[in-house]
């Protein structure tokens, strides 16, 4: 078999703000952006990755999800616990202090696990964890 990872989706509470963060802290393409004000799906990349995309959506936009269910996924992302993603580096250092100074939300500043990743954290603007691993 050959597969790999196409899109993943991560939503957000503020697109302009997601936007900032993927593009301007991140350094992503904004390869789509569809929609209007709060119900905007933005599709973002990593340069010369073209195959590889996120795409930041508006949370709970199903119109099969019920009220109790919105209820708990806007708890779940005010916490930080709804939707993660983990990103890769061979400069953890440096990428650390690129995002740190730009104002993101630090959760983990780079450790080595114990499960052998050295990486960091930080939360996007929606809540979601970001991590970033260091890769050789």
């Amino acid at each position: 078999m050959d597969i790999n990872i196409h899109w993943t989706f991560l939503p957000h509470t503020d697109p302009e703000a997601s936007l900032a963060f993927y593009r301007d802290v991140l350094g992503f393409e904004v390869r789509s952006d569809f929609g209007n004000g709060a119900m905007r799906w933005i599709t973002v990349g990593p340069a010369g990755q073209p195959g590889t995309s996120i795409v930041l959506e508006p949370p709970a936009a199903d119109p099969g999800i019920t009220e109790e269910e919105r209820r708990t996924i806007t708890e779940m992302m005010a916490k930080g616990t709804y939707a993660r993603i983990v990103l890769a580096t061979p400069d953890l250092d440096g990428t650390f202090a690129s995002v740190e100074a730009a104002g993101a939300e630090v959760v983990q500043k780079p450790t080595q696990q114990p499960y052998g990743v050295r990486d960091c954290a930080f939360r996007d603007p929606a809540g979601n964890m970001v991590r970033i691993s260091e890769v050789g």
